[in-house]
């Protein structure tokens, strides 16, 4: 891929992934408000542990599917590699940005698979401010109010 086609096909899968992260984040915040609501006062624990378990979740899930996105756009777009397992390796270790440098791409692919580590960043930045957004909500008067 030229330069600019990689710039254009990062641009275009991160922006996909972003999309993705935000609609997961903001159904997790409808599931948690639905999830408040079954629950008694009595039973506070219980719906905390819920509300824990159901964001972190959530937000475990949206990172495995831009993971895996970013595998597919690897394998089909780019034809980088020759198997799932390495383009999945490859895109866990770019994407959270360790870059472990046993796994490398040719100078026509470097800039389209450096897309990921900044989507790794913003995602997981998105995902933090969520979580603490909503730890701070669970803990201290239900889940009422996270996500919104």
């Amino acid at each position: 891929m030229s330069m600019i086609e990689q710039i254009f096909w990062g641009g275009l899968v991160l922006g996909v992934c972003l999309i993705l992260e935000s609609a997961m984040l903001v159904w997790c915040g409808q599931v948690l408000r639905s999830h408040e609501r079954r629950f008694p006062d009595r039973l506070d624990n219980l719906r905390r542990l819920g509300g824990v378990l159901i964001s972190t979740g959530f937000v475990v899930a949206a990172h495995t599917a831009q993971v895996w996105i970013w595998s597919a756009a690897l394998m089909v777009k780019a034809e980088t590699f020759s198997d799932w397992n390495t383009a999945v390796y490859f895109s866990v270790a770019t994407y959270t940005t360790l870059g472990y440098g046993d796994v490398v791409l040719d100078s026509d692919h470097r800039i389209f698979a450096s897309f990921a580590a900044m989507n790794g960043m913003l995602a997981f930045g998105i995902s933090t401010a969520f979580l603490v957004s909503t730890m701070r909500t669970v803990f201290s008067n239900g889940v009422k109010h996270s996500g919104s």
